[in-house]
């Protein structure tokens, strides 16, 4: 399954859900399953999810659906699952922490080699399966070791002059949950904005629609 120029976000943004469910498959027995039964999983149409998988090339047969296997397989490469990615992290705080002690870095793409912080009564420590170090030593690290990605946790203020610096020290992109989107945006390295006020907006949003229809019942 080879992957297409210009695909859309809306489109990659709904892969990890595809993969999400089918592993759920796969690791419950399951060998097949057509575009009807997953879009009823995922509250899509069948249509949607065989124009998804048509960017890339298409892997169903019609009649037939899909092998949970080779969905699995395609989406792994497409995804770059097993392409041994790495990753430091930046910023041992409250959410730092909370991602190095339940986050698996490792099943979705990225070997954590390391976290850094500021804190003396952090720095030295074990967090999780990686230690923290002193962020004095992040660029020489950076510079040595060449992580792919920065996960920045840090206070958004200095979020924007620690993204450059990273960036110039070769990192190639940035799982972002600062908050200073514009700045570290313009760097020209693909970035992950992660605002979880987001969700709980658009969840808040839901909940009011869903009681606006039952008000609205006779």
């Amino acid at each position: 399954m080879g992957t297409k120029q210009n695909v859309s976000r809306a489109v990659i943004q709904r892969l990890p859900r595809y993969y999400r469910h089918l592993s759920a498959l796969r690791a419950q027995g399951e060998t097949r399953i057509s575009s009807r039964m997953l879009a009823e999983m995922l509250g899509l149409t069948a249509s949607q999810i065989r124009q998804d998988f048509n960017c890339f090339g298409g892997f169903g047969q019609q009649g037939y659906g899909y092998s949970i296997d080779k969905l699995c397989e395609g989406l792994e490469e497409i995804m770059g699952l097993r392409c041994a990615h790495t990753a430091v992290l930046v910023g041992v705080g409250n959410l730092g922490r909370a991602l190095l002690k339940n986050f698996n870095f490792e099943s979705n793409g990225f070997q954590l080699l390391c976290a850094f912080d500021s804190d003396r009564t952090v720095v030295g420590s074990a967090v999780g399966d990686v230690t923290v170090r002193d962020v004095s030593e992040l660029y020489p690290y950076v510079d040595q070791h060449k992580p792919d990605i920065a996960v920045l946790t840090v206070p958004h203020a200095c979020a924007p002059a620690l993204a450059q610096g990273l960036v110039r020290h070769g990192v190639r992109g940035l799982w972002n949950f600062t908050g200073e989107d514009p700045a570290i945006e313009a760097l020209c390295v693909p970035v992950e904005n992660v605002h979880f006020s987001d969700s709980l907006m658009t969840l808040c949003y839901q909940v009011n629609q869903f009681e606006e229809q039952i008000h609205s019942q006779p």
